[in-house]
Parts: structure tokens; sequence; C-alpha cells
């Protein structure tokens, strides 16, 4: 029977320690990235329709109805060692993403930014659109626009879509495995650690690695609920 003190002995073993450990500097490069960069797209794609947006659109969504494991597996060919990104990223920068710690993060960031930018731009479309318009009326520039009127106004939405893409980024295991592989010790995540829990018939540390992730569903739902932030 499992108990507090139990969980918490489970918790403590470097088998858990490792991915956990793992899976929060993930989320410390992933959660600024998904604010700095599905905020403005959420927001370009909520008020511009067709042309180019729409192309845009449908790339960011792709992650959301894409299987995972294709998704990981196209990004693997575009920014693999030998693919043309890859390659030029290696030279300019000397980070390799594949089966390496930047890969996984970039896995997270590839699989939390659809609900990110869809959350905002749903919010700008029907929330909104209205306030922007009378702001431009008033002689407000597009850049105070912005920063006084739309952050402001999109917090909830911000909020929601950041939680809920972080979620969905610890939970990834198809993008992930592609991109970072499944080394013990370096790439295994929360997730993927699950998995390897299973697979050698380790269902004690595979239950404290789900509870952990249920508990963090539970987080991110209740926050996601919550009105004081509104």
């Amino acid at each position: 029977m499992y108990t507090l003190r139990s969980f918490l002995d489970a918790v403590m073993v470097p088998g858990v320690m490792l991915p956990v450990s793992l899976s929060l500097r993930v989320l410390l490069c992933i959660v600024p990235a998904l604010a700095v960069i599905g905020i403005p797209l959420g927001y370009y794609l909520g008020r511009k329709k067709g042309g180019g947006a729409a192309i845009l659109d449908f790339l960011v969504s792709l992650p959301l109805v894409f299987p995972p494991i294709a998704t990981g597996f196209i990004l693997l060919v575009i920014f693999g060692r030998n693919g043309p990104f890859g390659a030029l990223l290696k030279s300019v920068s000397g980070i390799s993403l594949v089966f390496s710690f930047w890969g996984v993060a970039f896995a997270g960031f590839i699989s939390g930014l659809p609900l990110m930018v869809k959350t905002v731009q749903a919010a700008v479309r029907n929330e909104i659109e209205g306030y922007i318009e009378a702001a431009y009326m008033l002689g407000k520039s597009k850049h105070t626009t912005f920063f006084r009127v739309v952050l402001p106004l999109l917090r909830r939405g911000i909020v929601t879509g950041l939680f809920l893409g972080i979620a969905r980024s610890l939970g990834d295991v198809g993008i992930t495995l592609m991109l970072g592989g499944n080394i013990i010790g370096r790439t295994n995540t929360i997730a993927l650690e699950v998995y390897n829990s299973v697979f050698v018939g380790d269902f004690n540390r595979a239950f404290v690695l789900a509870g952990m992730l249920g508990i963090i569903s539970l987080i991110v739902t209740k926050i996601t609920r919550m009105r004081s932030w509104e």
C-alpha cells in the first residue's frame, strides 16, 4: 500500500531524481521561449488572415494533429547533423540538437508552442479586437497598444496557454524521443522514464513518475480555472 513516506522514498532514488532534474532544466529553457515567441505569434495570427498568416498558422498547428513521432522524425531530418538547419546551427553556434539536452528542450518547445499560440490567438479574436481599434483611433502606436492594452487584456489567455504548453511539453514522448533520444542520465525526461520503467518491469518507479505528471496536470487544471487573475 502506498503512503506519503513510501512515495517520498521512491522519489529520492536516482532513477527518479535524474529525469525530474532534467525536466525542470528543460522547463527553465522553454518557459521564457514560449512566452517570448508564443505571445507575439498568437497575437499576429489572431489579427491576420489568409496568405502567409494562413501558412504560418498551419505550421504552428501541425504538432497538434500530426503524430508526435512523425513530427519528431521530420525535425530530426531538418535539424540533424546532416540536415540543412542542423549543419548550419552546428557551424555557427557549435550546438548539436540531436541526442543532447538542447534537443530535448527544443522538442519540448515545439510540443508546447501550439497550445500557447492557439490560446492567445483565440483570445485576440474573441475578446480584444475592439480595444485595439479604439487604441489606434486614440493615436496610440502599435508598440504602446501591444504593451499597454493587449498584454493586460490577454493575461488570462497568456497564463492559460503557458501552463497548457508546459503540461504538453512535460508529457511529450514522440518528439523528445526522436530529437533527444532516450539516453539514461542525459536525455530521459519524466515521460520517457515512465516508458523505461514499464519496459524493465519497475512499476513502482513508473507509478511514482506517472503520479508526478498527474499532480502537475491537476495543478495546471486548477491554475487555468482560477479567476483571481482575470
